[in-house]
């Protein structure tokens, strides 16, 4: 599997709100603030709708789960076409949520 962006699914009785700042505190040993909405993706592969935040780390210091190994930052020309897209569309946002099928 390749690089993704911080998330994972909701647990029972979750808001996307609670969700996002429950895994990024899981993954990156941090809590965040979050900042915008951005997007509402439908991947038909998955059948599954991916929530993309705008938010803010409360430092620089990452500490990874046990699900992870490493992170990296990477040039947005370097990721996948559907990863590249959602993080244009937030660096992008006007306000505006985008909804987009893939």
């Amino acid at each position: 599997m390749g690089w993704e962006l911080p998330g994972g699914a909701l647990d029972l009785g979750e808001t996307i709100h609670d969700c996002v700042q429950r895994e990024c505190e899981e993954e990156l040993g941090q809590p965040i603030r979050i900042v915008h909405l951005t997007g509402v993706y439908y991947h038909k592969v998955h059948n599954s709708h991916a929530f993309i935040f705008r938010a803010e780390l409360s430092s620089e210091s990452l500490i990874l789960s046990g699900e992870h190994s490493a992170f990296h930052y990477f040039p947005i020309r370097e990721l996948g076409d559907v990863q590249r897209k959602r993080v244009e569309d937030c660096l992008a946002f006007n306000g505006e949520v985008v909804s987009r099928k893939f």
